[in-house]
């Protein structure tokens, strides 16, 4: 019996993927509704943000693999997959750099008040004001909580740069040439700047609140670049409203994209679009990546 080599894209995908995609297989976009059901179809294709959880499942009763474009995985049923013996195709690698640059572009938009001072230029204030001064990255101390591959590409940017770097995790690393601090609130107290780069999931979640953002200090800046969801809205928003900490960079959201409108009218904060990973280069790499997978399966299915 000849492989069905018709790709069920479960969410809206870039439109690198989709014209890989389409060019290779029978390419078809699908919104899921109660009972749906799809035998035949042995693969998916899902973002990080879209995931898949095992009512996704369930509709392709004859799934093989799950590939998906991004680098998180805490919206993907990682233990029914196993159980239903789904290969799980994610994107990890490929964004490391790409975020990394992002991360420390938002330490200096943030602390040099890079977007701050565009909108100040742009509104024709200069001409009567003066802003006032900025705070360098050069000397400082970072912090960065979870020190995996982003979180090290990181740490070598910022040392490149002139600046301490500290690190936490779930375990010290010694082979690394960065002090490690055993929980986030002391490497909070310490740092100047905040990075987080950690996963999202269970175990970070709301890792990120008032105890933390105290710590960091009314002359400290978080930025985030790894899951909304690490971060307790709420107190970021006091903690930026009220002068708890000078500002924030923040690439992700927990309600993401419909966020809170009061992030809108704070100057201490810039805002981004889920960007990190947003390159010509980085998107057609991920689009290389999985049609390669997905070209694998077929072709050992077929042979099989």
């Amino acid at each position: 019996m000849p492989v069905n080599r018709t790709v069920i894209a479960i969410a809206p995908i870039p439109p690198e993927l989709e014209a890989h995609l389409a060019a290779r297989f029978d390419l078809r976009h699908e919104r899921l509704g109660t009972g749906t059901s799809m035998p035949g179809i042995r693969v998916i294709v899902t973002t990080s943000m879209a995931g898949a959880d095992e009512a996704v499942m369930d509709a392709f009763p004859d799934l093989a693999l799950i590939a998906c474009n991004g680098t998180g995985l805490d919206k993907i049923d990682l233990a029914a997959a196993a159980a239903r013996g789904v290969t799980v195709q994610h994107t990890p690698d490929i964004v490391t750099e790409d975020t990394a640059d992002f991360a420390v572009g938002l330490m200096y938009a943030t602390s040099r008040r890079i977007a701050e001072a565009d909108r100040f230029v742009r509104s024709g204030r200069w001409r009567t004001e003066r802003m006032t001064p900025s705070r360098r990255l050069y000397s400082r101390t970072v912090g960065i909580v979870g020190l995996g591959n982003i979180g090290s590409a990181i740490a070598r940017r910022a040392a490149g740069i002139g600046m301490t770097v500290l690190y936490t995790g779930p375990r010290e690393k010694p082979d690394v040439p960065y002090a490690y601090r055993p929980d986030v609130v002391t490497l909070a107290r310490e740092a100047d700047i905040l990075v987080l780069s950690c996963p999202g999931g269970p175990a970070t979640h709301h890792l990120v609140g008032a105890e933390v953002l105290e710590a960091l200090g009314s002359e400290g800046i978080l930025i985030n670049v790894s899951r909304g969801s690490v971060v307790q809205q709420e107190p970021l928003l006091a903690a930026l409203e009220n002068g708890i900490i000078a500002g924030a960079g923040l690439d992700v959201f927990e309600s993401e994209p419909d966020i809170d409108p009061r992030f809108f009218k704070l100057e201490n904060a810039v805002l981004q679009p889920h960007y990190a990973a947003v390159t010509r280069e980085t998107r057609q790499a991920m689009a290389d990546l999985l049609g390669a997978t997905i070209a694998r399966y077929f072709d050992t299915a077929i042979s099989a």
